[in-house]
């Protein structure tokens, strides 16, 4: 064919984009396919001990097993799809459970709403006995409060030495980190002592070594200043502790207005991540403070607000390919029961029995819907502050994954088996993004405990190690070597 261009004066142009598009995946380098946690639980430093993670597993297992004995309780507690059709019979209840242990397949097939709400139901106490929190946070800020500097000094080396002691028994969750204070003009060099206090005595007792996936959560950030020196104190801190270079990671609470817009109205989320310069593995929306900032009342700052939903959404715009984790902000309202029976073998009314009883199942339902929402709007992550939320923050991810189990793997299987072109199942049509999101779901999934590596491999045909590699495109490039 006939053309105008030679192919030589095209070189130049040529150039320019290539170094264009490196340039844009050094940016925007997409998943990294490492674990996210779905969750993180924050706590006072001062309360925290090597053994917290067991201890409010035990707590939210009892809780469960108070208010929600079998799987029919629990799904209409927590309002799961089909549980208005569960028996409320425990004689028909426990012949349920017991033929789904016999045979999951069939029940799965007869009666979805009993497979599903038995499915959840298991694996959240099994989450709860083997792995209750995924990732916590040591708080030195709004879960601890200002006190006199010596009264935190002592916390801050003793809440390392329950750190270290953790490490050493193998009792910490997956994720851990310690929230400092903001660097307000007020609070910075309180929380740089603080800090260097924790890090300090940390390295002496573990010899240079960290917490994996150990991070430092910097709240109320405005600009991209206050990270900027963060960044620095992380740089000056590692050779002088002899810990790997990089080995203190930020995360940055976006709970300010400032965070989203910087003075020029200019989106401010890349120049904060910008700032840690590599750093910066996380950002977590805080609603209650970000609301509170923006002048809507105290009864209306609800992380469902227009306001709250705007913010994340520029979190996610903004932070979409980088890499960075978003995550959502906790529910303030608690499944704690308002009676509790005195200890010299006091016992309560039948009244207040139910009102507990309705109490927890009201706050396991907002929470249930809480995180279900999260997910919705594509945040896998969220705060929990109490340890009787987790039965419903669990329920929520895996009734989420579960649900939408065999669409999924069917859409994954086909694009893998016809991979040279988009496919369509149905109405639903997919190209490659869409299917490295189909990916993303199952990683999710498997990462969680919502399904096994051998249920996924099952499902979609992909074996333990690519789903380990965690991008759509390296599995095909794999696959065709």
């Amino acid at each position: 064919m006939k053309r105008t261009l030679p192919p030589e004066s095209l070189h130049e142009i040529a150039t320019r984009l290539e170094q264009a598009h490196k340039a844009f995946q050094r940016r925007y380098p997409g998943p990294s396919g490492e674990r996210q946690p779905i969750h993180v639980v924050y706590g006072g430093a001062h309360l925290f001990r090597a053994g917290t993670t067991r201890r409010l597993g035990d707590l939210a297992l009892r809780s469960l097993e108070e208010y929600a004995p079998d799987f029919a309780v629990f799904a209409r507690a927590i309002g799961l799809p089909g549980s208005d059709r569960l028996p409320t019979s425990s004689d028909a209840i426990a012949s349920i459970a017991k033929s789904i242990e016999t045979d999951p397949q069939a029940v799965r097939r007869e009666n979805r709403p009993a497979w599903l709400a038995d499915t959840v139901y298991r694996r959240v106490r099994e989450k709860l006995r083997l792995e209750p929190i995924e990732d916590f946070r040591l708080d030195f800020e709004d879960g601890y409060g200002n006190r006199p500097d010596d009264e935190e000094d002592g916390h801050a080396a003793s809440a390392a030495d329950e750190v270290s002691a953790g490490m050493n028994s193998g009792e910490l969750p997956p994720f851990i980190g310690i929230r400092i204070k903001p660097f307000t003009e007020e609070l910075r060099e309180r929380s740089i002592r603080t800090l260097d206090i924790f890090l300090t005595e940390l390295a002496a007792k573990s010899r240079g070594a960290l917490p994996k996936h150990f991070c430092i959560t910097l709240p109320k950030v405005t600009l991209p200043d206050e990270v900027a020196a963060l960044a620095d104190i992380c740089s000056r801190l590692e050779p002088m502790l002899d810990l790997e270079p990089g080995a203190l990671r930020i995360e940055l609470m976006i709970e300010t207005p400032q965070s989203i817009f910087n003075e020029r109205g200019e989106a401010n989320l890349l120049p904060l991540v910008g700032a840690a310069r590599g750093r910066c593995v996380a950002a977590h929306f805080g609603p209650y403070d970000y609301t509170s900032s923006v002048g809507i009342a105290a009864p209306r700052q609800a992380g469902t607000h227009p306001a709250s939903d705007f913010a994340r959404q520029v979190m996610q715009v903004a932070l979409a390919g980088t890499g960075i984790r978003i995550a959502d902000g906790p529910l303030n309202i608690l499944p704690i029961p308002p009676y509790r029976a005195a200890k010299d073998g006091g016992v309560l009314t039948t009244r207040q029995i139910e009102e507990n009883r309705a109490t927890v199942h009201l706050g396991w339902k907002l929470q249930f819907e809480h995180v279900r929402r999260a997910f919705e709007l594509g945040f896998y992550q969220g705060w929990d502050l109490h340890p009787a939320q987790l039965p419903a923050r669990f329920a929520a991810v895996y009734s989420f994954f579960l649900e939408n189990l065999d669409s999924s793997a069917a859409r994954l299987r086909n694009f893998i088996e016809k991979a040279a072109q988009a496919t369509r199942i149905g109405q639903v049509f997919d190209d490659a993004a869409m299917v490295q999101g189909l990916l993303n779901f199952f990683l999710q999934a498997a990462h969680c405990g919502a399904l096994t590596a051998d249920e996924v491999q099952t499902l979609t045909g992909l074996t333990q190690e690519e789903l380990r590699v965690g991008s759509f495109t390296k599995i095909l490039a794999r696959r065709s070597s």
